[in-house]
């Protein structure tokens, strides 16, 4: 409650002198219409002091009001400020907040292919755009004052993070560098490292959310909170989680399946009668997200008031106006458009970005009520809700599922609470027999986040530090990274780890006597024997692999045959070799009798495989159409019906192993063996060996960790030596070229301009054969057979997959792998999109067993489009007539890609 007594004079005098000493915050401050908090002025005035900071607060807290501060001084000053962000989407979304602040004319927007206003006073960029400008000197960082990087615990990001790193390495020291981050457990120590490289920096943290946080889960019907009045978990919610389960468990224990499901519908009605609306909705699936929707729209649940839905219609028809028809179609627009209606709906990466984006103003205005969504939502777009809901504490991290960590958890529910609307927020868990209440419980109640460095050194970044400082002085900036900061503070624990267990190893060594003899060395022999056993049976299966691959390489289109072991074990018929390069093993396309067809490792056939007849395919059989899939699965079926199950095949016959055979005969003539104490001392044996294992462990990471950003340096070094873009200190006419290209496939990018292995293509083609080095399957694409089109764009890609096997040669021997294999499955997609097909022609000829979603093209269309602009302007500068007619092509390509959805607006 806010007291309505006049200030004191102690009060009036210490605003007085805030006014006096901080004349630029007093004026900033009037233009907001409430009061800063402590963190935001403690923030400001040590940005008004002239130094750099690092702000880190919980999401909603208000950290960009820091960042707008710096804007505002570089406006009073008449400097220059650049506020970076991690992603397109934020430098919109600022970009538009500035913009509505101080007017178009003094704010720009840069990022990659977006250029509005370049030399504003005020430029809204995406990280990379800013670093292309360090490496280049660009004329546009004359004046800068001020650099904000929002959200720059993004730096943990192992393929983006490094580029933060770079920023903060090389900006000129007269640049004030004001950091924004989520609340992260070693906020100190990045603040160390900031004063290390910038000098002057004030670390301020808040963990104080601005609108408090009540945790909750929802068994069944009913909303239980997770903490009792005591902050100990909840017993009534124990109690009924436990009945729950042992429900569970009893209607199984009568021999029926129970499948484990959340009713999303259901759940956001009991959402809307406990008044805990709006609400975000995670679901760590696109398909869950859309799935969802649908449930709600069947369930003919209505969220909206016949007022709130025609304001919906209305902004997502202008919203969606510049697209064609048949586009709209072919991306689901009008079951998108009735889940707005009734006030819920998808957001993840597949949907269009236009659709994202006006889900989220929806959501803003308060007109979108629930928003089904996967984790990427938390990732710094401004969505606060009333509520976050979680459906899983467990997602799929590209390996494997594992369980959410803390600060993920802090991450997403960190949304729940609109500030200066809601009075608390709400973050519910949804029960399910794998979700414990601790588990929810011990989740919230911690708050670790770490901030950890992703900083490694690539083919770019080395051609750029050695060609702007020298090939030493490369050495030192990458020893003054945030990775080898963290390094350095690590060796001394680590160091400590390893004394420890070489002491323990020696205290547990003193109790080992054998009046039989040296019985370490007893223990350390039958050690060496179980390892040698080990690799002799791995031989051995090695052996029986090969035996399949050379039936596998013996087989004709139609052979029938038997998989013993696997997940596709039994009758399948051959369809075709799958031979990839020299050298390669085969990866055979197979139909089984159960109806799957792909292509199979012929590692996973180690167990054996044989032939057993012989029958006729249909002419140009594609395995990708269900119908001709079908039919085929009938007649093999009828083909093996009556041939016998094979019950044990032949195997090749396990060689015996010399050095087993010896390890065998010393451990027997060993002094120790047969002793009587023999299980007693191997107990402290094995303890003492696990113990020496650890300190040797530990010793070798110290090594390793010590050196491991140099070695690095020094293989890519290594590499580019090798292909000629260094020499020595010094880099080439050819590293030039490559300081042009940032991709993660960029000497690939380099080699193919320098060699003119791309020119000639038209600019459709050239879309296409780029679109293959910076794509990324969802799927495994050896599980499919990924067509591209014949004659120009097949011969250019077979030598641009060439000039990849030459580069991951020299990478497998310099032990470094940087570059990643081209992928074809975009290739189709992007060369019919380029030649002015319409949407659903493009994305039906995608890779994988289903079309690919609007936004995964449009997102991938737009990093093509960023490629060809690099490509056209390095190959202006090779300056030859194909190389310039090539930079024509790429420029062209870029207007044939930009058009329809992939169009910015």
């Amino acid at each position: 409650m806010v007291s309505s007594a006049s200030p004191s004079p102690a009060e009036r005098y210490s605003a007085a002198k805030l006014r006096s000493e901080y004349q630029s915050l007093s004026a900033f401050q009037e233009t907001y219409p409430f009061e800063l908090d402590e963190f935001q002025m403690d923030a400001c005035q040590a940005v008004e002091k002239g130094h750099g900071v690092l702000v880190c607060a919980p999401t909603g807290a208000g950290k960009t009001v820091v960042g707008e501060f710096a804007v505002h001084l570089a406006q009073e000053y008449e400097g220059k400020c650049f506020y970076t962000t991690p992603i397109k989407a934020l430098s919109n979304q600022k970009y538009h907040d500035l913009v509505a602040a101080y007017g178009t004319e003094k704010v720009g927007l840069l990022t990659g292919d977006t250029v509005i206003n370049p030399d504003a006073s005020v430029v809204v960029m995406t990280t990379e755009v800013l670093r292309n400008m360090i490496y280049a000197s660009s004329p546009a960082l004359k004046n800068l004052r001020y650099v904000v990087m929002d959200e720059v615990h993004y730096l943990a990001d192992r393929f983006r993070g490094p580029v933060w790193e770079e920023i903060i390495i090389h900006l000129p020291q007269s640049v004030a560098v004001i950091s924004l981050s989520a609340t992260v457990s070693n906020a100190e120590e990045f603040g160390d490292w900031l004063k290390s490289v910038r000098g002057s920096t004030e670390v301020v943290v808040s963990e104080e959310r601005p609108v408090p946080l009540w945790q909750h889960m929802m068994v069944g019907n009913v909303l239980f909170d997770v903490f009792d009045h005591h902050g100990n978990l909840n017993p009534d919610l124990r109690q009924k989680a436990k009945r729950k389960l042992e429900q569970g468990e009893r209607y199984r224990g009568r021999g029926k399946k129970r499948r484990s499901f959340a009713d999303r519908a259901q759940i956001v009605a009991n959402l809307d009668r406990e008044a805990l609306l709006p609400a975000i909705y995670f679901i760590f699936s696109r398909v869950g997200c859309d799935a969802a929707v649908e449930e709600c729209v069947h369930s003919d649940l209505k969220l909206t008031t016949p007022e709130e839905r025609s304001q919906i219609m209305a902004l997502a028809e202008e919203r969606t106006a510049h697209i064609e028809s048949d586009d709209l179609q072919a991306v689901g627009y009008w079951r998108w458009m009735d889940g707005l209606a009734r006030g819920v709906a998808a957001h993840h990466a597949g949907l269009l970005p236009v659709f994202k984006e006006t889900v989220e103003e929806l959501f803003l205005r308060g007109l979108i009520k629930v928003v089904f969504a996967t984790e990427t939502l938390a990732l710094g777009i401004n969505m606060p809700a009333r509520t976050v809901v979680l459906e899983r504490l467990v997602k799929y991290d590209g390996e494997s599922h594992v369980m959410l960590t803390p600060g993920q958890y802090t991450q997403l529910t960190g949304r729940a609470g609109r500030r200066g609307i809601d009075v608390e927020g709400h973050a519910v868990t949804i029960w399910s027999e794998e979700v414990h209440p601790r588990d929810v419980a011990g989740l919230a109640s911690k708050r670790t986040y770490p901030l950890n460095s992703s900083f490694a050194p690539s083919y770019n970044m080395a051609v750029n530090l050695i060609g702007t400082a020298g090939r030493k002085r490369a050495a030192e900036v990458l020893s003054s990274s945030f990775a080898q900061f963290q390094t350095d503070a690590a060796a001394v624990h680590i160091s400590e780890q390893a004394r420890r267990a070489e002491a323990k190893a020696d205290a547990v060594v003193a109790d080992l006597e054998c009046d039989r003899g040296d019985f370490l060395s007893y223990y350390e022999l039958s050690q060496e024997l179980a390892k040698a056993e080990k690799q002799a049976q791995k031989r051995n299966r090695g052996l029986r692999r090969d035996e399949a691959i050379h039936t596998l390489n013996n087989l004709r289109p139609g052979d029938i045959i038997w998989m013993s072991s696997g997940k596709r074990a039994g009758w399948a018929v051959f369809i075709d070799r799958g031979l990839g390069r020299s050298g390669s093993e085969p990866r055979p396309l197979l139909l089984t009798a159960s109806g799957w067809a792909g292509k199979v490792a012929g590692a996973s056939l180690q167990s054996g495989v044989e032939k057993h007849g012989w029958m006729k395919l249909p002419k140009r059989f594609n395995h990708r159409d269900p119908r001709q899939r079908r039919d085929l699965t009938a007649s093999l079926r009828e083909q093996t019906k009556y041939l016998d199950t094979p019950k044990r095949r032949r195997r090749t016959r396990s060689q015996e192993d010399p050095e087993v055979d010896r390890l065998r005969e010393q451990l027997r003539s060993h002094p120790c063996h047969g002793c009587p104490q023999t299980a007693s001392h191997t107990s402290i044996a094995a303890r003492w060996f696990l113990l020496n294992k650890d300190a040797k462990v530990s010793r070798e990471r110290l090594q390793k960790r010590s050196s491991s950003l140099d070695r690095q340096f020094q293989a890519v070094c290594a590499v580019l030596e090798e292909f000629d873009y260094l020499s020595g200190d010094a880099v080439t006419d050819s590293g030039q070229l490559l300081r042009r290209i940032f991709c993660e496939s960029d000497l690939l990018v380099a080699r193919c301009l320098e060699e003119g292995v791309w020119e000639g293509l038209q600019p459709a083609e050239l879309a296409a054969v780029a679109s293959a080095v910076i794509y990324e399957s969802r799927f495994e694409e050896d599980e499919w057979l990924v067509a591209i089109p014949s004659g120009r764009i097949a011969d250019v890609m077979e030598v641009t997959q060439r000039r990849w096997d030459a580069i991951h040669g020299c990478e497998k021997r310099n032990n470094v792998a940087l570059t990643s294999k081209p992928q074809m499955g975009l290739v189709w997609p992007m060369y019919r999109w380029a030649r002015g097909e319409p949407l659903a022609q493009a994305l039906k000829a995608a890779d994988g067993p289903y079309p690919m979603p609007g936004g995964d093209f449009v997102r991938w269309a737009r990093r093509t489009i960023d490629l060809l602009h690099q490509v056209g302007d390095a190959a202006k500068a090779i300056d030859t007539s194909g190389s310039r007619d090539l930079a024509n092509k790429a420029f062209a390509a870029v207007d044939l890609v930009r058009r329809g959805v992939v169009a910015d607006l």
